[in-house]
């Protein structure tokens, strides 16, 4: 058995233990996100060089956002046998892996790497906020904030280097598995703490015994995760192409969706810490919802000159909501291990939604022949959302006794 600390020692290495944790959450972060937009950058150049048709590109895009949904549900039980370090560190080498097989070229590697990768994203994306559970629970909405910021800010960064490292490179299989890079570093960075802990460690610990999907409360977080992930990957996938539609050039259509995306950085810092200064989070709910929609609509319909102040408030009001909505699946479970439970239901049916998201707005625009009903699918997501988010947001906890 260890000696125990000194008294002097111990609230030192423990600060310093908080610290270093906090900052390796954040790295993680920043590496489950990249895998999306990288992708997309490069989507013509792919298509040109494996010959996927327009609908195996379609497969290509929406898979590993399937695979979010899919495998979501499987990282609790997942850390409950290994334990969560353990859990998260084959995850890292999932998404590392998975991006590297990207880089081969061919359409079997893509898919194959988009399905590793794809389920590894999907383990961190639940194991990590019940992580900020166990080991800062008097700091939830400033990790929660510092966690879906970096999510945004890897987001970010695989859009706007992407295609310089292509061009760099000469190969666009190069611009898509340079992102395994960063993703091996953090591996790396987390095998010293993955082999400290033990398997019994794990945040996913028994908390009752009744069933998650029994609790009424436990649908209304899920459904506002899932809402507000459709609605994310409906924008984020076609946003582009729909200010093109409009009149704008490609380059100032991808300058708008770089605006939105950075302010999206600044949302997911700032609602977590003002959602959980409140005595419940409805009013956080509706203004970032508010934020959404007048975005999205000045977007769509006022005058083009305005149109990068409403993709600044587009990216504010979702930055917003992905912050509220990881904070709310914190504040609504009494434990780490429920945290990690609920993060798994509330994922998986999340992305599961965003998954079909974008696919059905381009079911609308092929047979409209443009994007003329597409508002009202966005303006349905908004209702629907906002509903559910005030039904979550309420200051309650789940009861599994």
């Amino acid at each position: 058995m260890d000696d125990p600390p000194t008294a002097t020692a111990a609230p030192r290495a423990s600060r310093f233990g908080r610290a270093a944790l906090g900052l390796s959450l954040v790295l993680i972060a920043l590496n489950l996100r990249a895998l999306f937009p990288s992708l997309s950058a490069l989507l013509p150049e792919v298509m040109a060089g494996t010959g996927a048709s327009p609908a195996l590109a379609s497969v290509i895009t929406t898979l590993p956002v399937l695979c979010l949904g899919v495998f979501s549900s499987a990282a609790a039980p997942a850390a409950r046998r290994l334990g969560t370090e353990r859990a998260v560190l084959a995850a890292l080498a999932a998404v590392a892996a998975g991006t590297a097989m990207r880089g081969l070229a061919t359409v079997p590697a893509l898919l194959a790497g988009g399905v590793l990768a794809g389920a590894g994203i999907a383990f961190g994306n639940v194991l990590l906020p019940g992580l900020v559970k166990r080991d800062f629970p008097d700091r939830i909405a400033t990790m929660t904030g510092l966690y879906s910021m970096s999510l945004s800010a890897g987001a970010a960064a695989a859009a706007a280097l992407t295609v310089p490292v292509a061009r760099a490179s000469g190969a666009w299989s190069a611009g898509l598995a340079v992102w395994a890079l960063p993703a091996a570093a953090v591996t790396a960075l987390w095998l010293p703490r993955a082999a400290r802990r033990r398997a019994a460690t794990g945040v996913a610990v028994r908390s009752g015994d009744r069933p998650l999907y029994r609790s009424g409360l436990a649908w209304q977080v899920s459904l506002f995760m899932g809402l507000q992930s459709a609605l994310a990957y409906c924008v984020f996938g076609w946003f582009a192409p729909m200010m093109r539609a409009r009149g704008l050039e490609a380059t100032e259509a991808g300058l708008l969706l770089s605006i939105s995306v950075l302010a999206q950085v600044v949302g997911c810092f700032a609602a977590p810490v003002l959602a959980a200064r409140g005595r419940d989070q409805r009013a956080a709910v509706l203004g970032c919802y508010a934020l959404t929609g007048a975005g999205l609509f000045g977007c769509i319909a006022a005058p083009l000159a305005s149109d990068w102040l409403w993709a600044a408030l587009l990216g504010l009001g979702q930055g917003g909501l992905l912050g509220v909505a990881l904070t709310v699946i914190l504040l609504r479970a009494p434990d780490a291990g429920v945290a990690a439970r609920l993060s798994g239901m509330a994922q998986g049916i999340g992305y599961t939604l965003a998954a079909g998201g974008p696919l059905l707005v381009g079911v609308i625009r092929q047979a409209a022949g443009g994007f003329g009903p597409v508002p009202v699918l966005y303006g349905a997501l908004l209702l629907a959302g906002a509903a559910s988010g005030l039904a979550a947001g309420r200051a309650r906890v789940i009861d599994l006794g």
